[in-house]
């Protein structure tokens, strides 16, 4: 592999136009395709397989025209202290509102409170609920605007009015300040790793370039595969992630190679075949890991892995053919300002210049030898490999702890910032109808094969009604044949409360009983039923998800090191930082502690599909570090230095390079905690210590204590095995031993193309 990429690299810095033009086309083409494709339509979250959903998806069958997608607000009245919104005038007020909200164009319902029962019993809350002929992605800027204005003309009559439900959501995802500041401090930081403009502004420039290939692609497929809108979040954020990392191995290893006397050509070459073999297996790893998302069985998920998926194939290739050529059209921009110096006065003084490449070769070896901040820390745990390993395990492990009480849910408005309107709202029907008001469940009675399909939904709902936990039942309402019943059962406690989740348990664990009574079957659906029944879905699906992705990445480490024991350690690493970033969430957003300084406003519930992100995400991200640190450990042992000479080389050439990624994936996702949406803030943060934790704990302490243990040991492979595995020479070994990779050889360009003589002779 190593020598193909090699090649590959030489042939991209040779025909640098050609590749430029032909990645030019690739972006023209798919942001064309994006501009002519028609939008990608919002077929709303599903999940397959659940009760919840299949419930939905009767409602939806034997109520055709009522979807339960329909978009919807409920308008909250509170009445001024001591009053009730039953008194003449706040009544006049409340009916006023009603009846211009039933005005909008897009309005099907605006029921009355007073008419529909909605007020509470010590009459100082009521609510309207207004129910929208279109979905919510489908509701217009004046229907949202006429809403708003309602409400602001309402409240001059001194009631206080909020709103939630779907017809009040936005636009969700991050506001752009965050991607902003990330990529600002990326370049903060690759300007301080690499000391120039150029080699900062590499990095960036080609990872934008993928991003922008990728989600051009996806709009343009929108369409055509069905996908959502949603589809393209988690490649951007990947693809940004992964693409400054390859280019930034890449470009460091050129620097590197250039350092020793090469030609620039040469230099590329030799980056390509070296540090580009560990980015394809390092992709390889990150494509493992998000393609494994379809294990979990959603739709959403499963389409928002396949395209991160996509955006790290690109990121590969640019790093691949891109990189190298945007290194030919500026071969000394990217060098450190003492190396440019050297090439200026090389290319004004001609006839020094084979003394120049000589005493080049030798200052190469000096620096080689040359111990930095990577050699010395190395050394430190080369010394200490006992006390490092044990303080990071035990570390780590105390931090994972919080992990034992881990509980998964979908937060909602209770979870949004008192700012807000709907948190508001949620609050007001809390205190005025009960925690158990906000998550009522939503009970489908099935009575097609029933002779009294009225008396079976009736005697379902009077036992439901009695079930300890349930405070109300509303009347049941039929579809048009009669055969199909629909009725709100709502709980004493909070939707996110565990006794709820322990209600709906009861239910369904009762129904046998209730059915073989009535002749009739029930199912139990609603939002708080399906984000009960996501979370355990997901809680299911993620030991099959972690067995399939980190298997499957061993055996690719064990082909990429030859060693049994390496992949193993790299996994198990990563599964110590993932439980160690899963109890930092818990801590904060679960627990409370330290809520106030991130802007916690509400603790509840961990994201059900937050164990699943991070898997995914950090799991490859955590490989990349892996691969990128270890192969040059390999590449040294393999090349004869003892196994702790062998760490403080890889040390040495790439500690630095991978602290200053990690530092950016850090700073790119610590910046969505200053969101105000939880979700986002729970990512961000989740992200960001997980990152952290691998990098600098993992990946930097115990991976340096652990081969210092091992010894030869860490790099056995069985006879068995090393002859089954396929043999890929990542380390460039067959690169060595070719006489054209002599750094005292300044002629290795290719002399049919001029420009490249003259790259040659600077």
């Amino acid at each position: 592999m190593a020598t193909f990429l090699y090649r590959l690299g030489r042939t991209a810095f040779r025909r640098r136009w050609y590749v430029a033009l032909i990645w030019a086309a690739v972006l023209a083409a798919v942001g064309l395709g994006a501009l002519r494709a028609p939008a990608a339509a919002d077929e709303g979250f599903s999940m397959p397989g659940i009760e919840s959903q299949k419930a939905f998806d009767l409602m939806e069958q034997r109520f055709p025209g009522a979807s339960a997608d329909g978009a919807t607000a409920r308008v909250v009245f509170v009445a001024p202290g001591g009053e009730k919104v039953t008194a003449a005038e706040n009544k006049q007020a409340v009916e006023k509102a009603v009846t211009e909200l039933a005005d909008g164009s897009q309005v099907a319902t605006a029921a009355d409170p007073f008419k529909t029962d909605a007020v509470s019993k010590d009459g100082t809350t009521a609510y309207a609920t207004v129910t929208y002929k279109v979905e919510t992605a489908d509701l217009t800027d004046a229907s949202k605007s006429q809403l708003e204005t309602v409400l602001e003309e309402a409240r001059d009559s001194g009631l206080t009015i909020e709103a939630g439900g779907s017809a009040m959501e936005t636009e969700g995802g991050p506001s752009g300040v965050a991607e902003a500041i990330g990529v600002g401090v990326a370049a903060v930081i690759l300007l301080i790793t690499f000391g120039s403009l150029a080699a900062a502004g590499l990095p960036l420039l080609t990872a934008l370039i993928g991003v922008g290939v990728t989600l051009a692609a996806i709009t343009a497929l929108a369409g055509t595969l069905g996908l959502s809108t949603s589809t393209g979040t988690l490649a951007m954020m990947l693809g940004l992630a992964v693409g400054i990392d390859y280019a930034l191995f890449v470009v460091s290893r050129y620097r590197e190679e250039h350092a020793k006397g090469r030609t620039p050509q040469e230099a590329t070459g030799l980056a390509v075949g070296t540090a580009g073999s560990a980015v394809v297996f390092a992709g390889l790893t990150v494509i493992i890991a998000l393609a494994g998302l379809s294990v979990v069985g959603i739709p959403m998920l499963t389409e928002m892995g396949m395209a991160a998926a996509g955006a790290v194939v690109v990121a590969v290739l640019i790093a691949l053919t891109l990189v190298p050529a945007l290194l030919g059209f500026w071969p000394n921009a990217v060098l450190p300002r003492r190396a440019r110096k050297a090439a200026r006065a090389r290319k004004n003084a001609p006839d020094l210049r084979a003394n120049a490449h000589h005493n080049a070769h030798n200052d190469s070896h000096k620096n080689a030898e040359k111990s930095n901040a990577g050699t010395r820390w190395a050394r430190f745990v080369l010394r200490r490999p006992v006390p490092v390993l044990i303080l990071g395990v035990l570390g780590l492990g105390a931090l994972a702890l919080p992990v034992t009480g881990l509980q998964l849910g979908m937060p909602g408005d209770e979870a949004k910032s008192t700012a807000t309107t709907e948190r508001r709202a949620y609050d007001a029907l809390a205190e005025g109808f009960g925690p158990g008001f906000n998550g009522p469940l939503t009970v489908v009675v099935d009575a097609a094969d029933d002779s009294d399909p009225k008396g079976a939904a009736e005697a379902i709902s009077k036992e439901i009604g009695a079930t300890k936990g349930i405070v109300s039942v509303s009347p049941a309402r039929f579809n048009e044949a009669g055969d199909t019943a629909v009725f709100s059962a709502v709980p004493s406690t909070a939707p996110t409360d565990d006794k709820t989740k322990k209600l709906v348990e009861t239910i369904r664990n009762e129904r046998s009983g209730i059915e073989a009574e009535t002749g009739a079957t029930f199912e139990v659906t609603g939002t708080t039923a399906m984000n009960i029944d996501i979370s355990a879905k997901v809680q299911s699906a993620l030991v099959p998800y972690l067995i399939i992705v980190v298997g499957l990445a061993i055996v690719l480490l064990m082909v990429v090191f030859r060693s049994l024991l390496v992949p193993l350690k790299a996994a198990l690493g990563f599964l110590l930082s993932l439980l160690a970033s899963l109890g930092m969430v818990v801590l904060v957003f679960q627990q409370g502690h330290g809520a106030d300084i991130l802007g916690v406003e509400q603790t509840g519930p961990v994201m059900s599909l937050m164990p699943i992100f991070l898997v995914g995400i950090v799991f490859g991200l955590a490989m990349d570090y892996e691969v990128f640190l270890v192969s040059r450990m390999r590449e040294a042992y393999v090349h004869g230095e003892s196994p702790h000479e062998a760490v403080a080389s890889g040390f040495r050439h790439s500690a630095r390079v991978v602290v200053a990624a990690a530092l950016i994936m850090i700073a790119v996702f610590s910046g969505f905690i200053s969101e105000s949406d939880s979700m986002i803030k729970m990512i961000g943060f989740g992200l960001a210590t997980a990152v952290l934790f691998d990098a600098f704990v993992v990946r930097m302490a115990i991976v340096p204590a652990v081969l210092a243990l091992l010894g030869h040991k860490a790099w056995w492979l069985p006879g068995w095995l090393d002859k089954l595995l396929p043999r890929v020479d990542v380390e460039g070994e067959a690169l060595s031993s070719r006489p054209g990779t002599d750094p005292a050889l300044p002629d290795t360009a290719d002399a049919s193309d001029p420009s490249d003589l003259e790259v040659a002779r600077t």
